[in-house]
């Protein structure tokens, strides 16, 4: 059998994650026709056909799918040997690719991020934000910030707040004007500022209060699925918002905003989130001791929850 070629490795393993050859070629800049070739050039060194393609769909053989975590063990075992041998101090080179929430990554961590960049002049940074959660086994991302607990088992993750909450608040002109509410109850006769995510209304607020756990059905004329739209409606004094102490912190400390009912929101802790510990490369361990620095002193304000 002739030597498999590392980059057909690698589009075969992205190509099955994102089910198509031209989108896979778009993120590699290359053509289709080429990632098809890659594709006909692996199968025939392995000589089992990885796919099953017909005109509107692309999907793995039975085979292909046996091969598929293979696959992915070899390029992360060679991608763990390149930093091996590099070591933890040697120079940041490369594509670090990093996804986080819009309104997390536009207010909070982008300035970090940038200066992260800046003192490793060899290292590009790819950065997305977006509300929607990414998936980090489908989308070309070495590693996302996350928001709030997770159970999936398949996931390792570095924390980096574990003790970030959610919490109400609403201007002081909205509370001079409408009064704050004085039990979670009471929140259903409020202007709620309310969040959409994927087609989903949040409109079931969760909370944990002297160690119980409760759920109130909320209810606004104000809905956007930008987070930071939420945030400023709340500043605007358009309403009551439910959000991340890190996303109101500023304000909260600023006057802008101010707590309401303790701060007994549900715990929000931060992590930043790969598939597998193996991607946890130098670039992801010395980005994660930079921002565990800097983002601890945001909790400052933060109510202890009872």
């Amino acid at each position: 059998m002739k030597m498999i070629r590392f980059d057909d490795l690698q589009l075969f393993a992205r190509t099955a994650a994102l089910g198509s050859f031209s989108t896979a070629a778009r993120e590699a800049d290359l053509l289709p026709g080429q990632v098809a070739a890659a594709i006909a050039r692996l199968e025939r060194e392995l000589d089992l056909r990885l796919f099953v393609r017909t005109t509107r769909s692309l999907r793995l053989t039975a085979e292909g799918a046996v091969y598929l975590p293979y696959a992915h063990d070899v390029l992360a075992a060679l991608r763990e040997g390149r930093a091996r041998v590099q070591g933890e101090d040697a120079e940041l080179a490369g594509t670090l690719k990093v996804a986080a929430p819009s309104d997390l990554g536009r207010n909070v961590l982008l300035p970090w991020l940038t200066a992260f960049r800046r003192a490793h002049p060899r290292l590009q940074l790819h950065l997305q934000l977006s509300d929607q959660v990414t998936d980090v086994f489908r989308d070309p991302v070495d590693i996302a910030f996350r928001l709030g607990r997770f159970d999936d088992a398949s996931y390792v993750a570095l924390s980096l707040l574990p003790d970030n909450r959610r919490v109400l608040v609403a201007s002081p002109g909205y509370v001079q004007a409408h009064g704050a509410p004085h039990s979670m109850d009471a929140l259903k006769d409020h202007a709620c500022l309310l969040y959409q995510l994927g087609g989903r209304t949040h409109d079931r607020w969760n909370f944990e209060h002297d160690g119980r756990r409760s759920v109130v059905v909320v209810r606004g004329a104000l809905l956007c699925d930008d987070a930071d739209v939420v945030r400023r409606w709340a500043v605007a004094g358009e309403g009551i918002a439910y959000k991340s102490w890190l996303d109101v912190g500023d304000d909260v400390r600023a006057g802008r905003l101010q707590v309401l009912l303790d701060g007994s929101g549900e715990p929000l802790p931060l992590n930043l989130v790969c598939p597998h510990r193996k991607q946890f490369s130098p670039a992801v361990r010395q980005l994660h001791g930079f921002l565990g620095e800097r983002l601890a002193p945001l909790l400052e304000g933060l109510p202890i929850a009872r």
